[in-house]
């Protein structure tokens, strides 16, 4: 498994789709079960992943999202994040993939930015989800989720407080590019930089225009890696061409996306949301083995 920090700024990279849709389908409650399934039901876990990494993904995202202390506590298992981590990256790594990523989600408490206690306490709790990691052998951190660029802000100085890995960040944004609270994109590209993130990223459910448009920005804002997410909303073959409201309808429309986003300087691609398995095979269709591009050369 090469360093992924080797990669950066050359080789165009997949990361495997959400396992939840798969296991929606199985009759999961992910709302409540995702990281239960982690420790009882690690075959079904194991074998998501493996349709991803089957449509070509070469880095898998272990199934920890929900790892951090207090969202861990809301469903009965404060007491088990080492377990969940252990039992997570097990069922991504027997797979044998190219990279393993460990994700990362917000920790759900309340945040006040004016009160140093607030941000110490989330702060903490990021610190808590990342050293349950220790001794484990995975690539990079995978923050994503994020809507705040002030949580985002504690989940990177958590994470740098206990470890020196790559961390990829994430924040949720529309086609303007303002978060949930009205922050800006470039607000929470400041904070990836001025807080040490390896690889820039964003996730929206905005046409492909607009996702274009939120690459070049990340690309231009301070040189790192950038990572794109398509969040797929509805999977409707029949509605035949894409929409402001349902852009990502069917996986071939990603195969465009793919090639518009290398162009536009990103690095790492993931379809995201309700993305099934054949959406990260459009990406990998439309990316394996080309190089990283700057956004202001011609792509051959």
């Amino acid at each position: 498994m090469p360093d992924i920090a080797l990669r950066f700024h050359r080789d165009m990279l997949v990361l495997s789709s959400p396992v939840a849709p798969v296991l929606v389908r199985q009759g999961f409650d992910v709302e409540r079960d995702l990281e239960y399934a982690c420790l009882v039901e690690s075959e079904a876990v194991r074998d998501a992943l493996r349709l991803s990494q089957m449509a070509g993904a070469q880095c898998l995202v272990a199934c920890t999202e929900g790892i951090a202390p207090a969202r861990l506590a809301h469903h009965g298992m404060e007491n088990r994040a080492d377990e969940v981590a252990r039992a997570a990256l097990s069922a991504a790594s027997e797979l044998e993939p190219q990279h393993v990523f460990v994700e990362v989600g917000p920790c759900g408490l309340p945040l006040d930015p004016t009160s140093k206690a607030s941000l110490n306490e989330n702060r903490d709790q990021y610190a808590r989800a990342a050293r349950s990691f220790a001794g484990l052998a995975f690539d990079a951190f995978f923050l994503n989720g994020f809507s705040h660029p002030v949580d985002l802000k504690c989940a990177l100085m958590g994470v740098r407080q206990v470890s020196d890995a790559p961390v990829f960040a994430s924040v949720d944004v529309d086609g303007e590019g303002r978060t949930i609270d009205g922050a800006s994109f470039e607000d929470a590209l400041g904070v990836m930089l001025d807080y040490e993130a390896s690889v820039v990223g964003f996730s929206t459910i905005a046409p492909l225009d607009a996702a274009e448009s939120l690459a070049r920005r990340a690309a231009g804002a301070g040189g790192l890696p950038v990572l794109a997410q398509l969040a797929v909303g509805t999977c409707d073959p029949r509605q035949g061409v894409a929409t402001n409201a349902n852009p990502y309808y069917c996986p071939d429309v990603l195969v465009e996306a793919g090639v518009r986003l290398r162009a536009a300087g990103a690095q790492f691609l993931r379809a995201a949301g309700n993305a099934t398995p054949a959406y990260t095979g459009a990406l990998v269709a439309a990316s394996e083995g080309a190089d990283v591009v700057r956004p202001d050369v011609e792509v051959r």
